[in-house]
């Protein structure tokens, strides 16, 4: 999968916004601050979140490793070419997203209309 086609694929899931950080790391957000899914403005890499069971999972696999001060939280990062597929790729991304926005409040899922 390209990098705009990932890009474009995380502006498409609902309530989703993008910004720009930390000198050159696009950011894919929900409700302004609680972030799913960070890529290199470079295109090299990205960064997501995933469940904890699946966690050590992922990171024993060729071409995933723990996301750099994200790890903690369980995220995981990919580099350029991503070592999933399309269908899977799109898969983790919304799992991410969901994994946000459950932990926002019941106000703030209603108010995003998610």
């Amino acid at each position: 999968m390209e990098i705009e086609a990932v890009a474009t694929f995380c502006l498409n899931l609902p309530g989703t916004r993008e910004d720009y950080k930390w000198g050159g790391v696009r950011v894919f957000s929900i409700a302004d601050t609680k972030m799913f899914a960070v890529m290199g403005l470079a295109g090299n890499d990205l960064s997501f979140k995933v469940g904890a069971e699946l966690f050590l999972g992922y990171v024993d696999r060729p071409g995933v490793r723990p996301a750099p001060y994200l790890a903690r939280a369980h995220w995981i990062t990919l580099t350029y070419p991503f070592a999933m597929g399309e269908a899977e790729l799109k898969d983790v991304l919304t799992r991410s997203h969901q994994l946000v926005v459950g932990k926002l409040s019941k106000r703030r899922q209603v108010a995003l209309k998610l």
